[in-house]
């Protein structure tokens, strides 16, 4: 089994009730790395029998660091209509809640579309080396990162000048793994915190909460195979202990898979 389907495998225990646990694949400062947390948070949904249509929107609430171990998610279908299903999930560990999300997922069709974003401009990633990030943070042996621009600088002190905090890059999953929208969920959150990116200082700092919109339906994500997909993020404010941090995924082809935000909590 690959290491991600083995991270976001779940287990039944009742309608709207799974088990699961955590894997030292996705490790990252305390507990397991957020984009993991929201693949099986999303994986949950995806797996009940009740779900109708594709996920559009996640959002993921990080309430308390998730220990090692195994958890439960209780998925709760609050509202389902002809073209959405609005689903709120709990995840508990030993009695308390650890993450809480809410789970949009719609029913897609043949109808207007248009993109008024422009992919950023890339050299294909076969061009760009890959870039193992260095530190304790095991998740990012779980992923290829290949950065056309912005890879991360670390400093023993801030940087007496900032850097701008955008990054661009072409992310995978190691080993290759096939797209679906759990993976997506997870890359959603592949890019280090953009205030270690400005500052190149790592300080005391987490997720508070992860905000991602699916805009691919299955079968679109399904012709991508294992990708890669060319990641953009970047920062609007870094202030009073928070900060945001704003993301877009896109195929190889131009097409714009997912775009979301996260706000980050930070102390020095």
């Amino acid at each position: 089994m690959h290491i991600f389907d083995a991270a976001i495998a779940l287990g039944p225990l009742g309608e709207g009730r799974f088990a699961g646990k955590t894997s030292p694949a996705y490790a990252n400062m305390a507990g397991p790395y957020g984009g993991i947390t929201a693949a099986v948070l999303l994986n949950a949904v995806m797996i009940d029998p009740r779900r109708m249509g594709d996920p559009v929107a996640e959002t993921v609430n990080y309430c308390g660091a998730l220990a090692d171990g195994p958890f439960e998610i209780a998925t709760t279908l609050v509202r389902g209509g002809k073209y959405t299903q609005h689903w709120s999930l709990t995840l508990t560990q030993d009695g308390q809640i650890r993450s809480t999300a809410s789970v949009v997922c719609g029913a897609r069709g043949a109808v207007f579309t248009h993109t008024e974003s422009g992919m950023p401009e890339a050299p294909p990633p076969e061009a760009v080396a890959a870039i193992p990030v260095p530190g304790p943070l095991k998740w990012l042996d779980a992923y290829d990162l290949r950065y056309v621009g912005g890879a991360p600088q670390f400093a023993a002190k801030p940087f007496a000048s900032l850097l701008d905090s955008r990054s661009l890059l072409w992310v995978a999953d190691r080993p290759a793994r096939p797209l679906d929208f759990p993976a997506l969920a997870s890359i959603a959150d592949a890019f280090l915190p953009r205030i270690v990116k400005a500052r190149g200082l790592m300080v005391p700092l987490g997720t508070v909460s992860l905000t991602t919109y699916f805009h691919a339906t299955a079968p679109e994500i399904a012709r991508l195979g294992a990708g890669p997909v060319l990641g953009v993020a970047q920062a609007k404010r870094m202030h009073a202990n928070f900060f945001d941090q704003h993301m877009e995924l896109w195929s190889r082809d131009g097409q714009l898979l997912a775009t979301g935000a996260q706000v980050a909590w930070y102390r020095e």
